[in-house]
Parts: structure tokens; sequence; C-alpha cells
């Protein structure tokens, strides 16, 4: 597709659990559970949920505080 998606997040569907994905779009909702983060991530095609488990992975807290509307890349 491009540099930064390889799917819209109209096109995910249960067939690629266990694929490699890159999504790109703008947080449309934030949900911080502790170690677990649910964005929903919106494009110009539709919404996916990204769960990131924050005990994967680092984040810097600026970043976690980040509000609705920047644009991110999944």
């Amino acid at each position: 597709m491009n540099k930064f998606r390889t799917h819209k997040c109209n096109e995910l569907r249960k067939e690629k659990v266990g694929d490699k994905v890159t999504l790109s779009g703008w947080i449309n909702k934030k949900r911080d559970h502790g170690n677990l983060l649910f964005i929903d991530l919106r494009d110009n095609y539709g919404i996916t949920q990204c769960i990131i488990d924050l005990s994967l992975i680092h984040i810097s807290e600026p970043t976690r505080r980040r509000g609705i509307s920047y644009a991110v890349f999944c």
C-alpha cells in the first residue's frame, strides 16, 4: 500500500489474526487500564481497536498522556 500502512482500518478481519500489519491514522479514543492501553485508531476508511500491552514495550509518559486526534502509527 505505502510505507506507512499495509492495510486500511476497515480491512482487518479474523483471517488476519497472527499476521504482522501496519496501520496509520488518528486516535479517536484512548483508554488506559494500567498495563493495557486501548486505542481506537481511525483513518478515512474506518476504525480499528489497537490493544497495547505496556509490560512488553516502553512508551514515554508524555506520549501516554497525549490527547485525542494525534496522528499515530501502530
